[in-house]
């Protein structure tokens, strides 16, 4: 059966089926990391939010281009006009090239993306490598009357824009507002209204990184990057630009009007935000004490947590609420997501187990006749990704009560039932086995070892010398292994 897609774009606030500009081609651009730090569960929302989306539109049968930025230009982030430039304060430090930091801290990106089973994009285009697209870009929005220069900078003229376009169409804010809020700041100084911002600055003196232009030796305004690098591997008019919600005002906004004020129409035809991530009800910040890097999440070295939390549980904690709606992240809601992957797991290797049987009950068989419409239905509702989950769990359920001889499935229902939970679990979520992580081998190794010993166990078993039955039970036990004797024989796993 086809499937429909339907998803909420931002810019019209409402829900609209999907439609691609040019199927079955799809551009999607998501907005990457600023790479001056260790990424942190910040970074992981977007990341596996806009993961969802890749893998589901591959599915579906689209073949997708999906661009993701790496920010690495020696700019000020969020556009700020005062302020250290933060990979150039880092490279003082340290004593290193900013490259260099830029580079160190793609890599600690890249080896966090890996381990939560985020695929890499289509294209990953760094700021740094498309200076000259981003110069091009201020010359047409100064050509056509959009910017203007001032002390060798240039910037965005948003009265000028605003009255032939309308600024503040995505976030919904009016220009009266901004310029009110923007009166709190100090002086206007180079720009003509303070709201204006900054298409390319002149480097002060201090400043390390540095690039030749017509009007300075400068560097490119944080808004930039994404309209020109978008536009070069997408097109003037692509399908769909993510990110957090955090960048609707300004970031998304400015690029907006960058696209508008250069080419003359916009250039994204849907807008998708994932919501924020608090922690114990609070923003996530350095000054609060509750900034915790993802590398402190899978090692447990942060005095907010109680434990260690896998990878896959960060993907499976994020997965369990909506894109669209906040997480909050504590100890507890991690261990119960710790809980919930691990039943998961369980139920996809339970039913390897299963023998089938001539027929199934028909309670069984009237659920995995729905079942795979039923996941794609929440799919296909905006990414329902917890109503996805809460199917698995069901599914899980109704496996349990076969391996438990309260009911029964054919063979056909139960290639059904298997086929669908590893389709949406594995291929779709993104789920899977914390060991498949790595060392794949090793855990494979360690499996067939248990295994002889249960076999070990069953001959003690057939010859009735219940005392090594137990003995081997018991150090099972020990080692944090559940043994469990049933009518097919002694099953086992290992409790996390």
């Amino acid at each position: 059966m086809e499937q429909t897609l339907v998803i909420y774009n931002t810019l019209t606030r409402s829900k609209e089926r999907f439609q691609p500009l040019h199927a079955p081609n799809v551009g999607m651009y998501v907005c990457g990391p600023t790479v001056y730090g260790d990424p942190h569960l910040g970074h992981a929302r977007p990341a596996i939010t806009f993961d969802i989306l890749f893998r589901y539109l591959k599915h579906l049968g689209y073949k997708v281009r999906y661009v993701r930025n790496i920010t690495d230009v020696g700019h000020l982030e969020h556009d700020a006009d005062e302020g250290d430039d933060k990979i150039a304060k880092k490279a003082r430090l340290e004593q290193l090239e900013p490259m260099e930091i830029a580079q160190h801290y793609t890599n600690r990106y890249h080896q966090a993306m890996e381990a939560l089973n985020v695929l890499p994009p289509s294209i990953e285009p760094h700021a740094t490598g498309h200076i000259i697209e981003q110069e091009q870009l201020v010359s047409q929005i100064l050509d056509n009357g959009y910017a203007y220069m001032s002390n060798g900078s240039v910037y965005f003229d948003i009265e000028k824009y605003n009255k032939d376009h309308k600024y503040g169409i995505l976030s919904g804010r009016s220009l009266e507002n901004i310029i009110d809020e923007s009166r709190a700041l100090s002086g206007v100084g180079e720009k003509k209204n303070q709201a204006d911002f900054a298409l390319w600055k002149k480097a002060q003196p201090e400043h390390i990184m540095r690039w030749p232009s017509p009007w300075s030796d400068g560097f490119p305004g944080w808004h930039c990057e994404c309209t020109a690098m978008g536009r070069k591997y997408l097109g003037n008019h692509f399908d769909i630009h993510g990110g957090g919600m955090d960048l609707v005002f300004p970031h998304h906004e400015c690029e907006i009007a960058q696209a508008v004020a250069s080419q003359g129409d916009q250039m994204v035809k849907y807008w998708m935000h994932n919501n924020m991530i608090t922690i114990n009800g609070q923003k996530m910040g350095k000054s609060l004490g509750n900034f915790i890097t993802l590398e402190q999440f899978f090692t447990g070295n942060h005095p907010s947590l109680e434990q260690p939390y896998s990878p896959m549980t960060i993907r499976f904690f994020i997965l369990s609420a909506h894109y669209r709606g906040t997480v909050d992240f504590s100890n507890d809601a991690l261990k119960a997501s710790q809980k919930g992957m691990q039943k998961l797991m369980d139920g996809l290797a339970d039913i390897e187990r299963i023998a089938p049987q001539a027929q199934s009950d028909s309670n069984v068989h009237d659920f995995v006749a729905a079942f795979r419409q039923k996941c794609y239905d929440a799919m296909n509702d905006d990414l329902q990704t917890p109503l996805v989950i809460s199917n698995l769990f069901e599914a899980c359920r109704i496996v349990n009560t076969i391996i438990n001889h309260k009911a029964s499935i054919s063979a056909t229902d139960l290639d059904e039932l298997s086929s669908a939970m590893r389709l949406f679990a594995h291929d779709i979520l993104g789920l899977r086995a914390d060991s498949a992580a790595g060392n794949d081998k090793r855990e494979e190794a360690f499996g067939k070892v248990v295994d002889m010993v249960l076999e070990l166990r069953n001959k003690a078993r057939s010859e009735k010398n219940w005392t090594v039955c137990d003995q081997i039970r018991d150090a099972l036990k020990d080692a944090g292994f559940e043994v469990k004797d049933t009518k097919d024989g002694c099953v086992w796993k290992l409790n996390c």
